[in-house]
């Protein structure tokens, strides 16, 4: 059974009072008087995971997910007030009904869901429906409306297979190691570098790790997540032979005086905006590959046809492709203000995109007009 499938019912709320709004501080529960993923400091945020634009220090107490407690930990500076709450398990904050649920993002990744009244909202966070073994899996909750990220809320984003992802990584490798280098793959310290060192699996072979991902991956192993073995580049001698390793480091660091000790190693990124003509390019690369811990266009239009949510919300990204999609199926859709920056905390998530994307998009809206077709959850649109 389709876990999509068997959730899906549509919900008419008796009202539809504002439980979230956006204000200066972030997204705000008035009937409950705390934040969600606060861009500044305030005396309570509920937090959906520890990526540094939702998670910000300087708040009088935190809220997370039991399996991100340890990333929070690490992440906030000593002596921040956080607690921890099981996916699932409910608690009044003020005059409210709160309770997380995976988001399949990352290590403790969740959703909120905020029941006031009878009204149920949920704010997503950033969340995927690709399989991966370092994390929850995303569940959908049902709601009245639903607050999701867009971060590549355009048809052209749909990503390929991690099978198909990983066997073009160890390709560039062997093309690496026999011309002596190693393959620097930059790859977001939390979350996703975790994520393709467990799909790599016993397949890993020799694999170093920048400083940045060393310390997210111990807090992994620490939580019980299977990664295979790694060293930390820092242990490791100015004059040691890279050949055939697989060397992880932040994108920041792929362009930066510290890669200079890789020679002339090739350069690869692993990112969702590898899908888009130019980006690799932009980001002085030598290769790309398309993988990414956000969802993809199929997957937000199935994530989102899950909820039963009459009315959507979307959050940083390219949203007018998939507010107008929305409202042509008959969900109230808009977009909500957020500061928040998308995958790799790159400024690429709040780029325009190429003209040929946007042609994409404008495509798409065309033939939904012309048919009326809508498809079926967990179907690929066309």
């Amino acid at each position: 059974m389709d876990v999509f499938q068997d959730l899906f019912v549509v919900n008419t709320p008796k009202t539809l009072t504002p439980l979230i709004h956006s204000t200066n501080q972030g997204l705000f529960c008035p009937a409950g008087g705390f934040w969600i993923d606060p861009w500044r400091p305030v005396a309570r945020a509920v937090i959906t995971h520890a990526h540094a634009d939702h998670l910000r220090p300087g708040c009088g107490s935190y809220l997370v997910a039991r399996p991100g407690l340890e990333l929070a930990r690490a992440r906030l500076p000593e002596g921040a007030h956080i607690e921890a709450v099981e996916y699932g398990e409910p608690l009044h904050i003020g005059g409210v009904k709160v309770s997380l649920h995976p988001a399949g993002h990352v290590l403790g990744s969740a959703q909120v869901r905020v029941e006031h009244r009878g009204e149920v909202w949920v704010a997503s966070g950033d969340y995927k429906l690709d399989a991966d073994p370092t994390c929850n899996a995303f569940e959908p909750v049902i709601c009245h409306t639903f607050i999701s990220e867009c971060t590549f809320g355009l048809p052209v984003y749909r990503w390929p297979s991690m099978d198909a992802v990983l066997a073009e990584l160890q390709d560039l490798r062997r093309k690496a190691a026999a011309d002596g280098y190693a393959l620097l793959l930059g790859a977001y310290a939390l979350g996703k570098s975790q994520r393709l060192l467990a799909m790599l699996g016993d397949a890993a072979g020799p694999v170093a790790l920048h400083g940045a991902v060393e310390r997210i991956t111990t807090v992994y192993r620490e939580r019980g997540v299977a990664l295979p073995s790694t060293q930390a580049i820092a242990e490791l001698p100015r004059k040691h032979d890279w050949a055939g390793t697989l060397v992880i480091a932040p994108p920041s660091a792929l362009n930066s005086t510290w890669a200079r000790r890789f020679g002339n190693a090739p350069r690869v990124l692993a990112s969702g905006w590898m899908t888009v003509r130019g980006a690799r390019r932009r980001r002085g690369v030598d290769a790309g590959l398309v993988v990414s811990d956000h969802a993809d266009w199929p997957g937000l239009l199935r994530a989102i046809e899950a909820t039963g949510a009459e009315r959507v919300l979307l959050t940083h990204g390219q949203t007018a492709p998939l507010v107008r999609i929305l409202q042509q199926r008959g969900i109230h859709a808009a977009t909500l203000r957020t500061e928040y920056s998308g995958e790799d905390g790159s400024e690429d998530s709040r780029e325009e995109a190429p003209a040929e994307v946007d042609a994409a998009a404008a495509d798409l809206a065309g033939a939904d007009r012309h048919t009326g077709a809508s498809p079926s959850i967990g179907q690929s649109e066309p």
